[in-house]
């Protein structure tokens, strides 16, 4: 009887101990929040827990190593003062990543547990419920039941590579090949819409199953709030995170959605660190870099850009080219080299309007039984091309057509009368003449302060040299769609 009675004081003595310990650390969080504000202590100090105190150092508790570390090196120095000069038997405060299952720690002064540390612990009341499944089936289940498809046609064999998109290739390739790689976790890639940021998730994606190595989940960043809104209404919160934070490569896309959703972006950045300090991989795309994205938590935008960050810049016109002309080779319908280059030059923002265009101009094609040329390329596409509508200047002209036969610009006024340079001069005339309201004097004065007879002879010399030869006629036939659509 007498053991009884002094395991039952001991215990009494512990939990006397616990909330002598949860009083100090209250004073201390209220001396924390008024030196560092609300904001910062929610962020960075809420989720620190009390736990045991052996001579004189005490034990605090967070839920991440990130969170440790960060702890560690800003107010580490800060909680040794503060509990000592709460407890001056205290002298050294010890920082630790919150053990699996343990439930000696204190909890937070203002009730709320750190979110790895909940998801531990609330796993006990669950324990009568019927038991889990096996890990794989478990995780196939996270890839059917909250992945998104992954589409079979976005793989790294389809991506045509240039130079405003091969750094990210490469960083997507070696994600691919090695996930969680130092340096590389997470892999964050922006750029602007349509440019191939969703092809190259989905190629990860496509890459890390076919290996059979990893679970993978991708999903949009609005798919991700909406699920995380239905995990709270049907009270299975709990079930989404531990899902989450079973996959060993998290994909998510369009983060920019969560700007101005405060508490999806919190889960976000608790699942990002769970995963992170599990060493799974993560990739995330935006439009901004981390940096721009303003709206999104300092702490998240930290964290986004402490691993690898690749962009993906705006196409050139040889990239365009070569994305063309692997859809038309794909497509078994011949599109001919100068309607390749007229949509080339007309749609120049967005990847996916380009492919878009090509895929109307061969479905025309396949319907209609008919050869793709530059007027039907105009006219099946006039709703597109008339988008891109402009009013054409001298100096436009000039550029293009100098590009067209690979002359210096400077050649357009200059006093050169070689035929190489003399003949792109005056289809630039001509073309003046025919796009631009200017008069021929004017014209003249943008072509070196050439007399307006010399437009005039331009301008008839060019209409002869069309009627006489179709291949020239062609190229400046493609000039003009070029400069007027």
């Amino acid at each position: 009887m007498t053991g009884g009675l002094e395991g039952y004081d001991a215990v009494a003595e512990a939990n006397a101990q616990k909330s002598v310990l949860a009083i100090h650390w209250s004073r201390i969080c209220e001396r924390l929040k008024a030196e560092v504000g609300e904001v910062e202590y929610r962020t960075w100090l809420r989720q620190i827990t009390v736990g045991p105190v052996e001579e004189d150092e005490i034990t605090l508790y967070l839920p991440t190593r990130f969170l440790r570390d960060w702890v560690r090196g800003q107010y580490g120095d800060r909680l040794g003062t503060l509990w000592n000069a709460e407890v001056p038997a205290i002298r050294r405060v010890e920082l630790q990543v919150a053990r699996p299952g343990s439930a000696s720690a204190t909890p937070p002064a203002d009730g709320a547990a750190a979110p790895a540390t909940v998801a531990r612990e609330e796993a006990a009341p669950r324990a009568a419920a019927p038991a889990p499944v096996a890990e794989e089936p478990r995780q196939a289940e996270v890839r059917s039941d909250l992945a998104a498809p992954l589409d079979p046609r976005f793989t790294f064999d389809t991506f045509v590579v240039g130079k405003p998109n091969e750094f990210a290739y490469a960083c997507a390739r070696r994600v691919a090949e090695r996930p969680s790689s130092p340096g590389f976790n997470p892999l964050f890639l922006y750029g602007g819409v349509g440019l191939g940021k969703t092809h190259l998730m989905h190629a990860i994606g496509a890459e890390l199953l076919r290996e059979g190595r990893v679970s993978v989940a991708y999903m949009s960043a609005e798919k991700f709030m909406y699920r995380f809104i239905a995990a709270i209404r049907s009270q299975s919160t709990m079930e989404f995170k531990e899902q989450l934070r079973s996959v060993d490569v998290l994909m998510i896309d369009d983060l920019q959605f969560l700007i101005g959703k405060d508490n999806t972006q919190e889960e976000f950045f608790h699942t990002f660190n769970a995963l992170v300090d599990a060493g799974r991989q993560i990739v995330v795309s935006a439009d901004k870099s981390p940096s721009d994205l303003s709206g999104l938590e300092d702490r998240l935008r930290t964290r986004l850009g402490c691993g690898m960050v690749a962009d993906i810049h705006a196409t050139t016109f040889e990239l365009r080219i070569s994305i063309l002309e692997a859809k038309a080779s794909a497509s078994g319908v011949v599109v001919p080299a100068k309607v390749l280059e007229f949509l080339a030059h007309k749609i120049t923002s967005n990847v996916r309007e380009l492919e878009g265009a090509l895929n109307r101009l061969i479905a025309h094609a396949n319907l209609f039984g008919r050869p793709v040329t530059l007027e039907a390329t105009q006219d099946v596409l006039h709703d597109i091309l008339k988008a891109h509508d402009r009013r054409v200047t001298i100096e436009e002209i000039q550029r293009k057509v100098a590009e067209h036969w690979n002359i210096r610009l400077t050649d357009m006024s200059s006093a050169r009368r070689a035929r190489a340079v003399a003949r792109p001069r005056q289809v630039a005339m001509y073309l003046a003449k025919q796009l631009t309201s200017r008069s021929l004097p004017e014209i003249g004065r943008k072509f070196g302060n050439r007399d307006h007879t010399t437009v005039m002879h331009a301008v008839t010399r060019v209409t002869e040299l069309m009627e006489q030869d179709p291949a020239f006629a062609e190229d400046v036939e493609l000039l003009r769609r070029m400069l007027e659509s």
